[in-house]
């Protein structure tokens, strides 16, 4: 399903591989893919970004690290977002001080959360013989964890240890204990 809020589209859908968190907070992977269809028919173009991330250094703007799309919600930094090759490479940091971030450490290392999303507005685009959409340019706005991306292939990957699964599922069990003892006072 795709959703339009003043122009800003965002993306989402079905989940495939699994998001994971390296060092608690470091995540890194692509929230675009150029040439791959996503699930409502659009295809990002290589390039499609470079003016927007050009715009944004010109002016020391950045791409906002959302949970869920929801501008309320900020829950870290990207530090880094290039293009490459294959499409558009975020690497950020969860900020451990924001609750949401914590739990959304929390969800990506229990498997719950497994996917990046991207919200933009199109500045030009054209159908091709297909009915597809091709994306030639796009104004990045925002990058989101999310549970549902639109583009299958738009995950976030580690790098190097993560904490084992049962760090995990203490950390998960000390945030739902401290949540229930707050909820009683």
């Amino acid at each position: 399903m795709k959703t339009r809020d003043y122009g800003l589209e965002l993306k989402f859908s079905q989940a495939g591989e699994a998001v994971q968190v390296t060092d608690g907070t470091v995540i890194e992977g692509y929230a675009s893919l150029y040439g791959v269809p996503d699930q409502g028919g659009d295809v990002v173009q290589p390039g499609a970004y470079a003016r927007s991330l050009e715009r944004l250094r010109a002016r020391s703007g950045s791409v906002k690290m959302l949970w869920q799309h929801d501008p309320a919600q900020p829950i870290g930094v990207w530090d880094e977002i290039r293009e490459d090759a294959r499409g558009l490479y975020v690497k950020g940091r969860l900020l451990l001080d924001v609750e949401r971030a914590r739990e959304a450490a929390a969800l990506i290392g229990a498997g719950a959360i497994d996917g990046l999303s991207i919200g933009y507005r199109t500045v030009s685009a054209q159908k091709d013989a297909k009915g597809q959409r091709l994306l030639a340019e796009l104004e990045l706005w925002e990058v989101s964890l999310v549970t549902f991306p639109m583009l299958r292939e738009a995950r976030v990957a580690a790098k190097g240890d993560s904490p084992d699964p049962e760090t995990w599922r203490e950390m998960v069990e000390a945030l739902n204990g401290a949540a229930a003892e707050l909820a009683r006072r």
